[in-house]
Formats: structure tokens, sequence, C-alpha cells
């Protein structure tokens, strides 16, 4: 009798912790043999699964589904070879390849807006091919590292970033021994095709996400750990406030349409270890507050994510140290 009333609780417990592991579902869609380091994603609408990323040697493939899988849908560089190209890996990235970092599709027109890393920001029809640079510089500045796209879907203006003014993709470790703070937020509009800075200063901006209303904009600051939201009417228009803090934030998606709340791809430092990084996605509210927060340790071990986009229901997983593109399912 005594055995039994103390192993039950501990039975208990053991299925309730299985139903929740068992709740949990991690399936990984493989790149193509060659390829690695998918950074950003951007997803068709009404389609199943289908959805572009920009990999390392400087190709934007397209996903169109299980049964066809990626094949090669776009590049920015414009004197891009395949046979000196293809396979290029995060390691040995080659500046003549190009490197698309940053995409976001508007879905009425079909159109695929992108920063090269190299080449600066641009769009690509829906049948692929090369990148139509649109801008390589604002108030006369170049871009050193065009990052993060978000797209307002009613009025197709596009919001961008560039990361620094200073430092190139490859200059990432200098970057952040400097600590470097001379990143942008910037837009273009698509009426008038002009390109403007809405905010300089920043640490290391890599994601951005417009919320429905286009009334303001969330940007992170990797180095900076922190995430800022900017007003984009109103009284003090262009106003920023630090609305959530963890530890190198990258890119930021909306988590779903008629909801404005977001997913942002991040780290956070081990307690046991307090070294080791703990991969996570986070989704926010406009107002900063934590809504849910997704632990990817036990698929990306220590290494960095850099989005975490949901999509029907399901998370899909980009990270720019691995050759596939992570859904997780809860």
């Amino acid at each position: 009798m005594g055995t039994k009333t103390i192993t039950a609780p501990f039975v208990l417990l053991y299925c309730l912790l299985s139903a929740v592991v068992s709740a949990i579902s991690f399936s990984k869609i493989q790149l193509p043999g060659n390829a690695s380091g998918p950074e950003a994603l951007a997803f068709e609408l009404g389609t199943d699964q289908h959805f572009f990323t920009g990999i390392a040697d400087g190709r934007i493939l397209k996903y169109q589904g299980p049964s066809v899988g990626f094949i090669d849908f776009g590049f920015a560089a414009p004197n891009r070879s395949k046979s000196v190209c293809d396979g290029t890996s995060l390691a040995n990235m080659n500046p003549t390849c190009g490197r698309p970092v940053g995409m976001a599709l508007h879905h009425k027109t079909k159109r695929l807006y992108v920063c090269d890393a190299f080449f600066g920001f641009g769009v690509l029809g829906p049948e692929g091919g090369p990148v139509t640079i649109l801008s390589t510089t604002a108030d006369g500045e170049p871009y050193r590292f065009c990052n993060g796209v978000d797209v307002h879907q009613p009025t197709e203006n596009v919001y961008f970033t560039d990361a620094s003014a200073v430092y190139d993709i490859r200059q990432f470790k200098t970057a952040a021994s400097v600590n470097d703070s001379t990143g942008r937020l910037l837009k273009y509009d698509v009426e008038n095709k002009r390109v403007t800075v809405l905010l300089r200063n920043l640490s290391y901006p890599g994601g951005v996400a417009v919320d429905e209303e286009e009334k303001f904009v969330l940007v992170s600051e990797f180095f900076g750990n922190r995430t800022r939201k900017i007003q984009l009417r109103g009284n003090k228009p262009q106003e920023s406030d630090i609305v959530n803090s963890w530890p190198m934030p990258d890119n930021i998606k909306k988590a779903r349409p008629g909801v404005d709340d977001f997913w942002i791809a991040a780290a956070r430092i081990d307690r046991r270890t307090r070294s080791s990084l703990l991969p996570i996605g986070e989704r926010i509210n406009a107002s900063g507050h934590l809504v849910k927060t997704v632990n990817l340790k036990q698929w990306y071990g220590n290494i960095l994510v850099s989005e975490v986009q949901e999509f029907d229901r399901k998370l899909y997983i980009a990270s720019q140290f691995v050759d596939f593109v992570g859904v997780y399912e809860h």
C-alpha cells in the first residue's frame, strides 16, 4: 500500500511530461547538397509551404513543397558565376557572388524585396532571375551591410536596415569588438521610389517589422541587445523607445495577419554555465511584452538562429550556421 502511494505521483508526473514532449514536433527541410546558411524566409500565401530563402553562396532559393523541393530562383550579383559561386560557405564568402540576407514578399504583386549584404537593396519579380537593385545609397551614404527587410502590404512601402556604415558582413568580429553603432533604419517609398533614413546610430540593426496600420516599426539591435519601437505617425514621428531587451536579437517577423504580435529570433545566456547561448524564439506584443518563448537548444545547440517565422500555425526556423530550415510544431 505504501509503495503504491509513493510511486503514483511519479507515474502521473511521467505521463504529463511525456504528453508535453510528444506534443512538440521538429522536422528539417534539407537544403540542396551544396547549399548552406538560410538567413531569412519569405512565404507565399495560399500555398503549401512555398517559401524563399537566401543562402551563403549568393543564391535565392524557392521551396515548392516536399514533392519538388528547392529550385534556384534568383541572385543579386550582376556577374555571378555558378561554377565559381555555387557551394560557397559562410566561412568563405565571395563578394562577387553576393549574399542575400533579408527578404520580404509583397503578396499582391508577388514582388520579393531583398537586401543583399554586398549589392544593396533590390526587388525580384515573380519569374525570378537577377535582382533589380533599387538602391545602394541613402542620403549619399553607401550601404555597407544591407540586412533586414519588411514590406507593408497595403502600401508596398518597404522598411529595411543597414547594419553598419563602416563594416561589411565579413567584418562582423571587428564590428563586434568595437560595439559598432553606425547602423540605420531606412524606408523605401514605392510611389516616389525614394529611400529615406528614419533613424541613425543603431547598434548593428538586424531585423525590422512594420505593423499592419503602418503606425510603428520594430527594429532589433544585435550588439545593443534590445529591440526599439519607432513611431511613424503622430506628434513625434521617428521617436523611439526600447521595448524589449534580450541578448542578440536578430530578425523580427509578424506572428500572423490580424494580430500585432511578433516573433524575434534571439538568444539568452544559460544560467547554469553563464556562457553557453540558448537559441530561442520569442513572441512579443506591440508593447514589447513577452507572450511566449520557444527554446530551440535541443535542435540547434548553442548556435544562433537568425529568424523565427510563423506560417500555417507552425514555426519555421532559419540559421546561417546550418544547411536546413527547421519546422517546429507545438
